[in-house]
């Protein structure tokens, strides 16, 4: 399928070989938190924190394309995150721009397509820029899609998703009976690839903090108390074994 293209929802939705025990996911997402608690524990500043999580999103990166993953979703910065101190926006837009710049090359190397799911708006110019260099030098890789949530919120991604569906209808369109859940999923950042089965969330917290909040409505949940920084592919491994052990029945018996 194109780059670009959206999925059909029957390839968006899980199936029975996923459903099995012993099966593996097709996309994990994982939410990256415990950077700032990682440093305090090291009497160090929540800076050292960001730099070390993203050495364990290098280490991450590559244990799921040894793994098999085809999509690998990363929390990276929330729409909610503008509220930190300045200082500490900019040291994570830098950490981005350092994390593209120096492995834009071995991604592509290794077949890894990015995709970056957010908005735009009030992006600096060379973050936008990196970004589009990122998603198009890598748009016809195969081996894995790395998709790179930054300013991302499930709840504003839902209000672009009704706004452009809502146009649609004030154009004529589109019928307001029509409106599905098929439809809506098209209209969503992530209409190009599978939702995810399985979701981790490092450091011992328990809860979604706006990610996902549409596409994760039947995927897996392994709350980790592994720091982020400390993450690797153990730690992932062993949360692809947890979710192995289940048995996902989305509504049925």
């Amino acid at each position: 399928m194109a780059a670009g293209a959206a999925l059909p929802l029957e390839a968006r939705a899980p199936d029975a070989a996923s459903a099995a025990p012993g099966a593996r996911p097709r996309h994990v997402a994982i939410i990256m938190d415990g950077n700032g608690r990682w440093a305090k524990s090291r009497h160090q500043p929540r800076t050292l924190g960001h730099k070390a999580g993203v050495d364990a999103l290098r280490r991450t990166v590559e244990a799921a394309g040894d793994l098999g993953l085809e999509v690998l979703t990363v929390y990276a910065f929330s729409t909610e995150n503008w509220r930190r101190p300045a200082s500490e926006v900019e040291w994570l837009f830098a950490l981005l721009r350092s994390y593209v710049r120096s492995d834009l090359d071995r991604l592509d190397a290794a077949g890894v397509r990015i995709r970056v799911l957010g908005r735009r708006e009030g992006l600096p110019q060379d973050i936008l820029d990196l970004i589009a260099l990122a998603e198009t030098r890598t748009a016809a890789n195969t081996a894995m899609t790395l998709v790179i949530a930054f300013n991302y919120g499930g709840q504003a991604e839902l209000v672009d998703a009704m706004r452009a569906i809502a146009r649609r209808v004030l154009l004529g369109g589109v019928d307001p009976d029509s409106i599905d859940e098929a439809m809506i999923a098209e209209s969503l950042g992530t209409a190009d690839w599978p939702d995810p089965e399985l979701i981790v969330r490092t450091s011992g917290e328990q809860r979604l903090s706006n990610f996902l909040i549409w596409q994760s409505a039947y995927s897996e949940f392994v709350f980790t108390p592994v720091l982020w920084p400390d993450f690797g592919r153990r730690d992932l491994e062993a949360a692809l074994n947890e979710y192995a052990g289940r048995q996902r029945r989305f509504g049925g018996v």
